[in-house]
């Protein structure tokens, strides 16, 4: 009745939002949800395990999964129940956003279209930004390697990667950042360069978490269904290992378009922004 949740950090608003969505389902079935957290480490992760594990609980939804992690094995091979959320390696019981929708600045008309790539150890970054590759792919754009700038999930990660887009000699017309909390440091960096959205360059984010609508400049993002996610994971930690079903549960996300993004007539703007601000 005891389920242990393993986040990276509660002050990336991101996992607050899924550790309250698995809470909340948590209690509308009469169990309790304790947290720990890893500060996105390896070793970190196991200590967190462990911890909860000794506190009794009774099986553990994980929303650190990565590409050098070897928790899911270990618990896997002592039959300790677990499920991935938000994060998957692939293999295991996961609940996951469907990370390749998107395309909305396509449908808006831009076509020279940046992207803040996030860490390549995230499933839902890498799924994001196949899903980036994919639209442009269907649209018949080979993809610029110019305009994919890896990063971190961070505020500052995004001001830089948004301020090495701008300063390329043919600049995008848009960015889309692979989160949110990327999306707002890019608009701090477009805004320090002077440059006004939706009208210079357009802005997509991904998560809808809470502040978005309310930046100077409200934010288009995707929203990620974290109570579903979380019922999902919930639903595949009591009864997924004991029924057929699909390892890897996705929710499609929902569009939330707001002033950041704007139709584009076409024109690739190549000035030369490091001036500007």
């Amino acid at each position: 009745m005891t389920i242990g949740v393993i986040v990276p950090r509660l002050t990336d608003t991101v996992m607050a939002m899924l550790y309250e969505a698995i809470a909340r389902a948590c209690g509308r079935t009469g169990r309790i949800a304790l947290v720990a957290t890893t500060d996105e480490q390896v070793e970190g992760e196991l200590r967190a395990a462990e911890s909860l594990l000794q506190r009794g609980v009774d099986g553990l939804i994980l929303a650190t999964a990565r590409d050098d992690d070897d928790l899911p094995d270990i618990l896997a091979k002592r039959s300790v129940p677990f499920v991935l959320a938000l994060r998957t390696d692939g293999k295991s019981l996961s609940s996951i956003g469907d990370d390749r929708l998107g395309g909305h600045l396509l449908d808006l008309g831009h076509r020279r279209i940046g992207i803040i790539a996030g860490p390549g150890y995230a499933s839902s970054a890498r799924g994001r930004q196949e899903g980036y590759l994919r639209a442009l792919g269907e649209q018949g754009i080979g993809p610029d390697p110019n305009l994919i700038v890896d990063s971190t999930f961070s505020i500052d990660a995004g001001t830089d990667a948004a301020l090495t887009l701008m300063r390329l000699s043919s600049p995008p017309t848009a960015i889309f950042a692979v989160n949110d909390n990327t999306a707002i440091g890019a608009m701090s960096a477009l805004l320090n360069l002077g440059l006004r959205m939706p009208e210079d360059v357009s802005l997509v984010g991904y998560n809808d978490i809470p502040i978005v609508g309310c930046l100077p400049t409200p934010l288009t993002t995707l929203r990620v269904p974290f109570d579903q996610i979380a019922m999902t994971a919930l639903d595949l930690l009591i009864s997924g290992r004991s029924r057929p079903c699909e390892p890897i549960q996705m929710a499609a996300p929902t569009l939330i378009p707001r002033r950041s993004t704007m139709a584009n007539a076409g024109k690739e703007r190549t000035a030369d922004v490091t001036t500007r601000g």
